[in-house]
């Protein structure tokens, strides 16, 4: 099993990377995990307490329950249930999971992918989707907006107060461990094409 962890700003194109080499290489092959879904469950809490978590820290995810699920798949070949997280609740969903199955690739994606040394451990090829804040940042409003239900002035105060100090303190950083730096994300073309072939390479060895 080759398990590929792809890290990046937020909006940097990480899922889009992720997703071009699955559909390269097909969708039987790959499984695909998104750390979004490891954010510590918080439901105890009441729902304004949870919203001024700060959720762009290494610390707001559960690496734990990721890196015991990424070994299941590695070591013991079995499926694992993924936690499926809720953004608009800011809480796990107590009702869904996410079965992955293992797989002779996995690719996990998300913002602090490469800041954790033990998931780093884990990962066979790093790569880091290196994309301007400009482009990152109307990225994220859109994506806020349409899917979380943001409002406009909670995306500005967010992004000053968490999303930009966390960034410049863990994520951009953690560039220096990448295997692999791919520019503009998903509209590095050259870039994906040779993550693809080095991944196919592996499934042909």
């Amino acid at each position: 099993m080759l398990i590929i962890g792809i890290a990046g700003g937020t909006g940097s194109g990480k899922t889009t990377v992720a997703r071009s080499v699955i559909d390269r290489l097909g969708m039987d092959k790959v499984t695909f995990i998104s750390q979004d879904n490891y954010y510590k469950d918080h439901s105890h809490l009441p729902y304004h307490e949870r919203e001024s978590i700060n959720y762009d820290h290494p610390l707001a995810f559960d690496n734990e329950l990721l890196l015991e699920h990424l070994r299941t798949l590695k070591q013991h070949r079995t499926p694992v249930q993924a936690p499926v997280y809720n953004f608009s609740m800011h809480s796990r969903s107590t009702t869904e999971t996410v079965e992955l199955m293992p797989n002779k690739i996995v690719i996990i994606e998300g913002l602090h992918v490469l800041s954790d040394e033990k998931l780093r451990g884990i990962l066979d090829i790093k790569v880091f989707v290196d994309t301007d804040p400009d482009v990152r940042i109307l990225r994220r409003v859109l994506r806020d907006i349409h899917e979380r239900g943001r409002s406009i002035q909670s995306i500005h105060d967010q992004y000053l107060h968490t999303v930009k100090p966390m960034h410049e303190a863990f994520i951009e950083p953690s560039k220096k461990y990448a295997d692999i730096i791919i520019p503009e994300g998903g509209q590095n073309e050259v870039g994906i094409q040779l993550l693809s072939i080095l991944t196919e390479k592996y499934l042909t060895t």
